[in-house]
């Protein structure tokens, strides 16, 4: 069986389970922001050191020691039983629920897809990206993370002002004091925005200088398939700076031929951060160079399948069956 860990909305594993049951592979889904809520969860140790055990979910029953593989989608953040909501004790059980979760899915002797989420995680961070992505053979942007305001403008002078800044955490997501959630884009460093550059004491930013683009490429690696679409940012003023201010009426999205020493780069960063999918930024510059922007472990496709007709959800069906040995 295989297990996909996300949401009932998330409507990449309504596709990717759909594919499965073509395949006539046996799946289930259970996100783990039920637990421990909503969802009873038993497993245990033998003599051998063998891990066994049963979920329940509902009137759904999963045992353990029948998942051959796990999809790692998008699970949300598990929840507490309402009898303890702002208790502190709500804060104890959450923290050793998603210890004992997190020591669970290292437990599992099964292939996750895109990897565990311990290696998810360390595959995300932005400095081990960039400076694989280097030594690899990629061209990657001239990078700067600090606090430091003259370090800062040092690179702005370094660049002629010709610079972005993006956050040097793996997610764009914020969430306001007021709950609310948004997103911080990259944005380029105005003149007058040097009025406050104190305010990098505040934390850290990440700091690179503006890379000129003729278009985006979005590239999506399952296994050792490479799926390529170029993004035309540049179309609309929306998306000139961060394709990901979508535009869906006016930016065009395309397949796009990659060179197969790009192509074999891409599979390459993707398997040494020990991951089997992963989703990657390009830019092609004005005068042709494809420099490496970031990879995203566990980053959106469907999009990009919908537009460019790419059968991304079903080579990620065959994957999970492949791995699971089904």
């Amino acid at each position: 069986m295989i297990l996909v860990l996300s949401g009932e909305d998330d409507v990449h594993a309504d596709a990717v389970e759909e594919e499965l049951r073509r395949l006539g592979a046996p799946v289930a889904r259970f996100d783990p922001a039920r637990y421990p809520a909503d969802a009873d969860l038993s497993v245990r140790i033998d003599a051998s050191g063998r891990v066994s055990g049963l979920l329940r979910d509902g009137d759904r029953e999963i045992m353990l020691d029948s998942i051959g593989a796990v999809w790692l989608r998008r699970p949300g953040a598990l929840r507490v039983a309402g009898a303890l909501a702002g208790t502190d004790a709500a804060d104890a059980v959450e923290r050793e629920a998603v210890a004992f979760l997190a020591d669970l899915w290292e437990s599992l002797d099964v292939p996750f897809v895109p990897a565990s989420p311990a290696t998810v995680a360390r595959a995300s961070h932005k400095l081990r990206q960039l400076a694989l992505a280097g030594d690899l053979g990629f061209e990657v942007p001239r990078t700067l993370v600090t606090n430091d305001p003259d370090a800062f403008l040092d690179l702005y002078d370094d660049t002629s002002g010709h610079m972005i800044t993006k956050r040097a955490v793996p997610s764009q997501r914020l969430r306001t004091v007021n709950g609310l959630e948004t997103a911080r884009h990259t944005i380029a460093v105005r003149p007058r925005d040097l009025v406050d550059v104190e305010s990098v004491r505040l934390g850290p930013i990440l700091a690179q200088p503006t890379i000129g683009k003729q278009v985006e490429l979005r590239v999506t690696v399952v296994g050792d398939e490479v799926f390529c679409g170029a993004i035309h940012s540049q179309e609309t003023h929306h998306t000139r700076q961060d394709f990901r201010r979508y535009d869906e009426a006016h930016t065009r999205i395309t397949q796009h031929p990659l060179p197969a020493a790009v192509r074999d780069l891409c599979v390459a960063i993707t398997q040494a951060l020990g991951l089997r999918y992963s989703a990657i930024d390009l830019i092609v510059t004005p005068d042709g160079r494809i420099v490496f922007l970031e990879i995203n472990p566990n980053g959106q496709y469907l999009w990009i399948e919908q537009e460019t007709g790419f059968p991304i959800s079903r080579a990620l069906a065959e994957l999970l069956v492949k791995v699971s040995g089904s």
